[in-house]
């Protein structure tokens, strides 16, 4: 069987089919076009025709791969952890306008899960202290080594549910950062796509979809330094009930991002 044979026996999307073939074989996507001709090693194969059969059974690419990339960063992946997407790279984009390049400043990144957020302004902001926190020690495991394995060490990994066990002799930060779980409990959304092999922690919250947006909200202003920022992903629809959160609990200058499709995603405010 040749590259382009396996391809197309695939019975899979081209860029699914040739993500899973250059995973087999250590090769780019670029090395398959070249070589569509070679013939494949048996087990080369039968590896590749074994992971598009998961694939077809619905189960992430980011999952079968082990990777996923995120603001320029090879991060691995696994079931422990939700999948960076790209819109979240609209709030490390909101994040990094409210850390100045050259100043020392204080990160906290809560549910950091791979470890995405707190690693991509790592690495935008070397004189920045950063802190990530996640209940779920697995999480941390992934998120740990995702940044030894970079070499970015600036991150502290404490392992705590939202503020509750992080310690209170940590100062407060200049900025506060979370992708929290938001989709209601129920949403027929969450049997959609890859949703169904994430793990439901990191999804859903609540019957609205907003509690641990709300516990992050309220926890905020004794976390933050006079004048610092909050800076939280929602969903699609619930930019408004996020401003009047941030509104309640005392945060101004509140701004909307959307992200590359257009939808209204990060919310943010300033808080004192």
């Amino acid at each position: 069987m040749t590259v382009r044979q396996a391809l197309a026996q695939s019975g899979l999307v081209p860029v699914d089919a040739q993500v899973l073939l250059a995973h087999v074989l250590s090769r780019d996507r670029g090395w398959l076009i070249a070589h569509a001709a070679d013939r494949l090693a048996d087990d080369d194969a039968d590896a590749f025709l074994a992971l598009a059969r998961r694939r077809r059974d619905g189960e992430p690419v980011a999952y079968l791969t082990g990777r996923r990339e995120f603001w320029g960063l090879d991060l691995v992946v696994d079931r422990a952890v939700l999948i960076p997407r790209p819109e979240t790279e609209t709030l490390v984009e909101c994040v990094l306008q409210k850390l100045p390049i050259g100043r020392q400043t204080r990160l906290l990144d809560l549910g950091t899960g791979s470890g995405a957020i707190a690693l991509a302004i790592a690495r935008e902001r070397p004189l920045a202290a950063l802190w990530a926190t996640d209940r779920s020690r697995a999480a941390l495991d992934v998120a740990r080594a995702n940044a030894q394995r970079l070499e970015l060490r600036s991150v502290n990994w404490v392992e705590s549910d939202w503020y509750r066990d992080l310690p209170r002799e940590i100062a407060r930060f200049d900025v506060i950062a979370s992708n929290p779980p938001y989709v209601a409990v129920g949403d027929p959304y969450l049997r959609e796509g890859d949703l169904p092999f994430e793990p439901a922690s990191a999804l859903t919250s609540g019957a609205d979809g907003l509690d641990a947006l709300r516990t992050i909200v309220a926890g905020a202003p004794e976390r933050l330094l006079p004048g610092g920022a909050l800076v939280v992903e929602h969903g699609h629809d619930q930019a408004g009930a996020v401003r009047e959160l941030l509104r309640d609990a005392g945060f101004s200058d509140l701004a909307s991002l959307r992200d590359l499709a257009g939808i209204a995603r990060v919310a943010a405010g300033r808080f004192g």
